[in-house]
């Protein structure tokens, strides 16, 4: 059990003595960050590819257009599950459709979006991640 002085001195090391270390750096960091709107809706995207269902859809992509039907059967999700994920990503802009009559053909909607799919997987292909959450108890 932690004492009371130990979670002091925890608190101590992650504590800062000076109110800015670098403050240079810290003003250029500051002119560079983007705007609050463009980090929230970063944030957001980012959270749509945390779900492991739509990111095997924007896997699937990768590959080129597909339809939802295709789709579908490429995740194992229902066409009515399916649908509703790529119109939660289209909001995003994370991917685009392509109407042909009554059939709807996805897409990656630009090369942003395939680098940033294309490189998480490979990340992931080229670590080990260390899963505590998933160990065996």
């Amino acid at each position: 059990m932690n004492s009371s002085a130990d979670v002091q001195s925890a608190a101590a090391v992650d504590a800062c003595n000076v109110r800015l270390v670098d403050p240079e750096r810290v003003a250029s960091v500051n002119a560079r960050m983007p705007v609050e709107d463009d980090i929230v809706d970063t944030a957001d995207v980012f959270s749509l590819l945390g779900d492991p269902r739509r990111l095997k859809l924007l896997v699937a992509l990768l590959d080129g257009e597909l339809c939802v039907c295709d789709l579908a059967a490429v995740t194992g999700m229902s066409e009515s599950a399916t649908s509703h994920a790529l119109r939660l990503l289209r909001a995003h802009r994370v991917v685009a459709v392509r109407r042909d009559g009554r059939m709807a053909y996805y897409r990656l909607d630009d090369a942003h979006v395939r680098m940033l799919v294309d490189l998480a997987v490979a990340h992931t292909e080229h670590t080990d991640a260390i899963h505590p959450e998933r160990a065996d108890a």
